[in-house]
């Protein structure tokens, strides 16, 4: 699967580019907060850029799980088929009945392994979907700071760092529950 990409680099220099005219042009406390505004934007683009790596990660462990139960399962039928083989085999007098038992164990313990993969790829989206949706937040919040640094309005930057906060909320929900 695709890594989530970022882009929210223009809106980055954007910001950063009117953070410095606000310093040059020298307007008191509005300089400030411009810097704020860009600090705290830059900020924002790191935890969207680690958060979207490991997004990716996830990703990717789920769809190597579900690879390795596919590949479990197919084994699992094929154990079946010889299964059924020995069992007409048995029938006829050619073979063993205790074969038959041996490849229904085999194929318990097959069973069981690809469970145990579905399992660790169905974890490993679900921590995928909340690491896209902090991404998604970091992006709306480096948005809404690029508009409030240009329209000068501070409200919209208190609403952006709300959003990052929200996306930090899941990018820590992922880390430590």
């Amino acid at each position: 699967m695709e890594e989530i990409e970022v882009p929210t680099e223009h809106l980055h220099e954007a910001i950063h580019e009117k953070a410095s005219e606000e310093m040059h042009v020298g307007h008191g406390h509005e300089k400030g907060w411009s810097m704020y505004v860009a600090i705290s934007t830059a900020l924002i683009a790191v935890f969207a850029a680690i958060t979207g790596l490991m997004a990716g990660h996830y990703s990717n462990e789920a769809l190597i799980n579900q690879i390795k139960a596919s590949d479990q399962w197919a084994y699992y039928q094929a154990k079946g088929i010889k299964g059924e083989i020995k069992t007409l085999e048995v029938m006829n007098g050619k073979a063993d009945p205790s074969a038959v038992e041996k490849y229904k164990k085999e194929q318990e313990a097959i069973k069981k392994e690809a469970e145990k993969f579905q399992e660790e790829s169905n974890a490993h989206l679900e921590k995928h979907v909340v690491l896209a949706r902090s991404v998604t937040l970091f992006q709306i919040a480096i948005a809404i700071s690029a508009i409030a640094i240009l329209t000068k309005r501070k409200p919209l930057w208190y609403m952006s760092m709300a959003i990052a906060l929200a996306g930090i909320y899941f990018f820590i929900s992922i880390l430590f529950f």
